[in-house]
């Protein structure tokens, strides 16, 4: 598929609540806009009609359907232009870029990449280009790779049910992998609830702006999911004029890599 065949363009006001449910739920000391805000922006709400199995929005609009059921955030890269004004109105627009239907090492997969662009008063505040992947039902766990051990700086963190529950409803995620215990181990084959791709990465971003004082460039792969109850240590060395940072399950299976700057 060419690029740049299909695109959509939503508005949002930037409700200040908002940013400071965010901020409660990630226990932050104030509610300000912090790296990845734009996640809990923008709804794709659609009625239950319009909805897959596992409760995310069906294929088959911007986002062809490649016959692959099973979706999961495989990373992206971020880039932090401007900080927004909260209280007023932004708009994000999303393109298409890429939606191929290939077959890898445990399967047929598709690979789609979206691009977004979030804007105020014509300018631009967050770009994004988003990987996505697309498995079949049963599509064979893959092995994920070892963490490195060579961190300068590290923090640990387990994600329960409840923070797993206040981020889906904060970003109006309705994937069932998240929330509902029974599907995400019985159907999908998970050993728990899944940690969102998304809230991983947004604890490796604050990591990495806690070590900068800010962060314009963020780029980040998924490597293997994280479970709920699990613990989480979150690493960063430095190289070059930024960072090394990824996410270490308690077996030492990498479940996140990033680098920041």
């Amino acid at each position: 598929m060419t690029q740049d065949q299909e695109f959509h363009t939503s508005h949002d006001i930037l409700d200040p609540a908002r940013i400071a449910a965010l901020a409660a739920t990630l226990s932050l000391p104030d509610a300000t806009p912090r790296p990845f805000w734009h996640q809990i922006y923008f709804w794709d709400a659609q009625s239950p009609k319009s909805l897959g199995r596992d409760g995310h929005p069906a294929t088959g609009g911007l986002i062809p359907d490649l016959g692959l059921p099973r979706r999961m955030w495989a990373g992206g890269r971020l880039r932090f232009h401007a900080t927004p004004t909260l209280g007023t109105q932004a708009t994000k627009t999303t393109t298409l870029l890429r939606a191929d239907r290939k077959t890898g090492r445990t399967g047929p997969l598709g690979l789609v990449t979206l691009r977004h662009e979030v804007s105020q008063d014509g300018q631009l505040l967050v770009s994004e280009e988003q990987d996505l992947i697309y498995r079949a039902a049963d599509a064979p766990k893959g092995t994920p790779p070892p963490a490195p051990d060579d961190q300068t700086t590290r923090k640990t963190h387990i994600f329960t049910p409840t923070e797993l529950f206040r981020y889906s409803a904060l970003t109006f995620n309705g994937h069932r992998i998240h929330y509902d215990r029974d599907y995400a181990t019985g159907v999908e084959g998970y050993g728990g609830l899944v940690v969102h791709g998304p809230l991983l990465a947004q604890y490796v971003m604050l990591m990495a702006e806690d070590l900068l004082g800010a962060v314009r460039r963020f780029d980040f792969r998924a490597t293997a999911p994280l479970m709920d109850g699990e613990e989480a240590t979150f690493c960063a060395r430095p190289e070059g004029d930024g960072l090394t940072l990824w996410a270490r399950a308690a077996d030492g299976r990498q479940c996140l890599t990033a680098t920041a700057a």
